[in-house]
């Protein structure tokens, strides 16, 4: 009977131990902030004097799924040219995707807002304004003509499959450097830290 009943223990011993080791394997690791360099993407070019375009350039795509620039056929979800992004839904695509801006660090924003405060590319406006102040960089104008990301403004975006990530725009100018100058930097050259969750879940952290 003593050995039965030690027997019995020790499987419930064993038992509660499994347990707690699924529990432990079942714990969702923190996701990675990942920084991809370099990505350049060239607006159009145009004619000072008149005002026109004189060579269209692409959008360069992104997926962050891939962790890569991809072509236009695939599945991306954000898309660089110039200063401008675009997002893989509306106007700009056949996804699920949308972005919106939101205030604060990148490390404090570690949810996704909910679906509907998503926007989408439409005719009249992108989902990210463009224009100095209006999403997520500043122009300077004269005398140094810099195009600066602005402190504090985090892309909140909704992928092309509907799942969600965060980006931070660090650089426009190759190689990132500390003090750009516009004049001799290459600029539209995007430096840029990100988070995808592939869960589906809006836990961003």
């Amino acid at each position: 009977m003593y050995k039965s009943r030690l027997f019995l223990l020790l499987g419930l011993v064993m038992a509660f131990t499994a347990c707690k080791k699924e529990d432990s394997d079942a714990v969702t690791p923190a996701l990675e902030a990942l920084t991809f360099t370099n990505l350049a993407a060239p607006g159009d070019v145009i004619d000072r004097t008149t005002g026109q375009v004189t060579q269209t350039n692409p959008f360069i795509y992104f997926s962050f799924e891939k962790g890569t620039t991809v072509s236009a056929s695939e599945n991306w979800d954000i898309g660089f040219k110039g200063t401008t992004l675009i997002f893989n839904s509306g106007v700009s695509g056949s996804g699920q995707g949308g972005a919106v801006i939101k205030t604060g660090t990148f490390d404090e924003l570690t949810e996704a807002p909910e679906s509907t405060e998503f926007r989408q590319d439409t005719n009249s406006e992108f989902a990210v304004p463009t224009g100095s102040d209006n999403g997520w960089y500043n122009y300077s104008g004269p005398p140094t003509f810099l195009i600066t990301p602005i402190a504090g403004r985090i892309i909140m975006v909704k992928t092309f499959d509907g799942k969600y990530a965060k980006v931070e725009v660090l650089s426009y100018y190759k190689d990132a450097p500390t003090q750009p100058n516009a004049l001799s930097d290459q600029s539209a050259t995007y430096t840029f830290r990100y988070m995808y969750q592939a869960d589906g879940s809006r836990t961003l952290k």
